[in-house]
């Protein structure tokens, strides 16, 4: 949807920049400018609806391949337009002229949305993963040890358990993140995260999952969950006097992935910096991997903190 909404929006505005440039009067401007878009909008809406049908096929081949046969297409739906609109835009319209066109508009695009790509991605993804497991380090790590060291003696095994749950845990924060991962590693990463704060929390932290109709095979940001779940335990559990329940729910509906997580807010609570931030580094990251296909929004509901996201079901291409 990001990409088509670019597009198009790239595509008209050469419209009116054409326009403009041909445009004797000002007052003709509107009249000339819906004209030309008549010509061009189902040329555009052509191609992008054949490259759609067409994305398998050419997320196989090489990027200049690609490239070239998304040209192609384009060029090849333009003529089919031109010829199409020929007899109504009089004996001097040449029909070759649309195929040139959509070939250097094509080629334009390309150019600009490969740029896009390559100052988003991976730079950014992971400078806002850094930020993002910079700030869960710290604290998440000192209040671990000092969980195991409180069983070291009452219960060895539950430690030595809890110590290979924190080096799997880090080692998953620390590896190189700019890839999507399955689900299911995602909630296997999250209740080794929501076991360690067990650990810690004892009978004060209950949960209740809600993945009977998850899809495992579903492919999320790295480290999607496990901050947010920090943010229910720290902004939420720790804060009550009694036990509190977070409950996640992760399942599919219809081509996309919904995700809620809901926790216990203490009365007075406000939303503390870490928590915007956490939520915000985990927003940009969607929009980067999913673009406006992705949200996330958050609520508080009769004394309960919300977060809810959805974003496509994308599953690994067979090899």
């Amino acid at each position: 949807m990001g990409v088509w909404l670019r597009i198009l929006l790239a595509v008209n505005f050469g419209a009116l920049a054409a326009a403009l440039a041909r445009n004797g009067e000002l007052a003709r401007l509107p009249r000339e400018f819906v004209e030309l878009a008549a010509v061009v909008e189902p040329v555009v809406l052509g191609s992008l609806a054949l490259l759609s049908a067409a994305q398998r096929g050419l997320e196989r081949l090489a990027r200049p391949a690609a490239s070239a046969a998304a040209v192609v297409a384009t060029m090849a739906v333009a003529q089919c337009f031109g010829l199409l609109f020929a007899p109504l835009l009089g004996p001097d319209f040449a029909t070759w002229r649309p195929a040139l066109w959509a070939a250097l508009a094509a080629g334009l695009l390309l150019a600009w949305l490969d740029l896009r790509w390559r100052a988003h991605s991976p730079a950014l993804a992971e400078a806002r993963l850094m930020a993002l497991t910079a700030r869960i380090r710290p604290h998440f790590l000192f209040n671990s040890l000092n969980a195991v060291l409180g069983v070291i003696r009452s219960d060895p095994k539950r430690a030595e358990a809890a110590l290979e749950e924190l080096s799997e845990l880090f080692r998953v924060l620390m590896r190189d993140n700019r890839e999507l991962v399955t689900l299911s590693d995602e909630i296997a990463l999250a209740r080794q995260y929501l076991g360690l704060e067990k650990l810690r929390l004892g009978e004060r932290l209950r949960v209740r999952w809600d993945i009977e109709s998850c899809p495992p095979d579903a492919l999320v940001p790295p480290l999607m969950l496990q901050p947010l779940l920090e943010n229910a335990v720290y902004h939420g559990i720790e804060r009550l006097e009694s036990p509190g329940e977070i409950a996640i729910r992760v399942g599919r509906e219809g081509d996309r992935v919904v995700f809620e997580l809901t926790n216990p807010v203490a009365p007075g609570s406000a939303h503390h910096a870490g928590n915007r931030m956490a939520l915000a580094n985990i927003r940009e990251r969607l929009m980067l991997f999913f673009d406006l296909e992705a949200q996330l929004e958050t609520a508080e509901r009769d004394g309960f903190y919300v977060v809810d996201i959805a974003f496509p079901y994308r599953k690994e291409s067979p090899p």
